[in-house]
């Protein structure tokens, strides 16, 4: 199932690959997209019998539905969500921008201002599962920075309904209005607006390889968060790891996606070979083991390398959407990770913590985008501004300075834009240099 692999006996590319299912859907997304832009709401009806099949009446949940959907859900469950959103809400309150202004004394101000987006879509993947640790953890940030309106949609059941705790997640993290529409139908219709639905700023929000794709061709004209690859684990143990917990914590990982990948980097050869024997016993006793069993086989990884030091200069290179130090004293380690999206420190740490209620984002960059991305937070939902003031004093100062600029790169209009406002006789062409 899982291969042990001596690092320095291995070629490092063939390491690293990744073994990716991928269906071209660029064509079939396009025509939704045109389908929606062309027919609008009736579009939308149109593809949830199509590909949902439900029949609705009104595209819209109402407040009805939110309230019985609260009332429907166990008093435990939902305090488990209030619970985690206030963790999610204390995290990324941390993350407020602050604008900034330099005043100088001579004329001169400058600064920076920081404007939260007006209207943002979030899309929640849905139908045959729920996912309301997305709501959470997308809409709580966007609302931290101020977004003036949070559309969401996400796919209805069968039956018209949508899950009630994804409605109850919707409601404690405060968006706004929710639409029972999925796929990249949904992601059109936040594009581009239609006679229900409004235009957004931004979409965020994860989906599969449709609403990916949607996300992709939208991006020209609505900012979006990211494209998501499949999910993707790396631990990094020595000795002192209890095996059955890296095992848990890989498998945790692959029963997401038959693409996923789950890779454990130790210095123990021991540990590895307790690891790869724990993983055929749990996997046996998961609902979702066809699933787990592909993903380790296709993406699996139990890599032995001749020190910690080697293994996190390894997981760097791969760059991980999770990344767990289950190590004696992670923290020593921690300055040394360079490249990972959430980093889960010691053996009491596994990444369902970060996924459902530590606090940190869950949604995170994957595919070794870590190297340059960044998790879901609150700068995902502002822009910023900045703004110049000068004195008349202060222009001439700065005059011929400006002008010599201007004029070594050939832009004769930008410098008269300078000297015009010092010059006390008409503008003729002997008077433009």
């Amino acid at each position: 199932m899982v291969e042990i692999i001596k690092y320095r006996d291995t070629n490092k590319e063939e390491l690293l690959e990744r073994s990716i299912s991928y269906v071209d859907v660029s064509a079939d997304v396009a025509a939704i997209i045109d389908e929606v832009k062309r027919d609008g709401d009736a579009a939308l009806f149109r593809l949830c019998r199509l590909y949902d099949k439900a029949d609705l009446s009104s595209l819209e949940v109402t407040g009805e539905e939110i309230d019985a959907a609260i009332n429907s859900i166990s008093p435990e469950l939902l305090a488990v969500i209030r619970e985690a959103a206030e963790n999610i809400r204390n995290f990324h309150e941390k993350q407020r921008r602050q604008g900034f202004i330099i005043a100088e004394n001579n004329g001169i101000v400058t600064g920076q201002r920081i404007i939260p987006l007006e209207r943002v879509g979030l899309y929640v993947p849905g139908g045959t599962a729920a996912y309301p640790s997305t709501v959470l953890m997308d809409a709580i940030p966007a609302k931290i920075a101020g977004v003036g309106e949070l559309i969401m949609t996400t796919p209805p059941r069968p039956d018209g309904t949508i899950t009630p705790a994804v409605l109850a997640a919707a409601k404690i993290a405060g968006v706004d209005r929710i639409f029972k529409i999925g796929g990249a139908q949904a992601v059109a219709a936040l594009a581009y607006g239609t006679e229900s639905v409004p235009r957004v700023d931004k979409i965020v929000g994860p989906g599969n390889a449709y609403v990916a794709e949607a996300k992709q061709q939208v991006s020209a004209f609505t900012s979006i968060d990211m494209i998501a690859g499949p999910s993707e684990i790396v631990i990094v143990a020595d000795n002192s790891c209890n095996p059955a917990f890296a095992a848990a914590d890989l498998l945790s990982q692959a029963e997401h996606d038959k693409n996923a990948a789950a890779i454990l980097i130790t210095d123990s050869e021991e540990l590895a070979v307790s690891v790869k024997t724990e993983l055929e016993r749990q996997l046996a006793l998961l609902p979702r083991a066809d699933i787990a069993r592909e993903s380790l086989r296709a993406n699996g990884r139990i890599i032995i390398t001749k020190d910690i030091c080697e293994a996190v200069d390894l997981a760097n290179v791969i760059a991980p959407e999770h990344l767990e130090l289950c190590v004696a004293s992670p923290f020593d380690w921690l300055p040394k990770v360079k490249n990972a999206g959430s980093v889960f420190l010691g053996m009491y740490c596994p990444e369902a913590v970060g996924d459902y209620f530590a606090g940190a984002n869950h949604t995170l960059p994957t595919c070794g985008t870590a190297r340059f991305s960044s998790p879901l937070s609150v700068d995902d939902f502002v822009k910023k501004s900045q703004y110049t003031y000068y004195s008349r004093e202060a222009l001439l100062s700065s005059a011929d300075k400006i002008t010599l600029f201007a004029e070594a790169e050939g832009l004769t209009a930008h410098a008269e834009s300078v000297r015009v406002r010092f010059r006390k006789d008409d503008i003729t062409p002997e008077t433009i240099k």
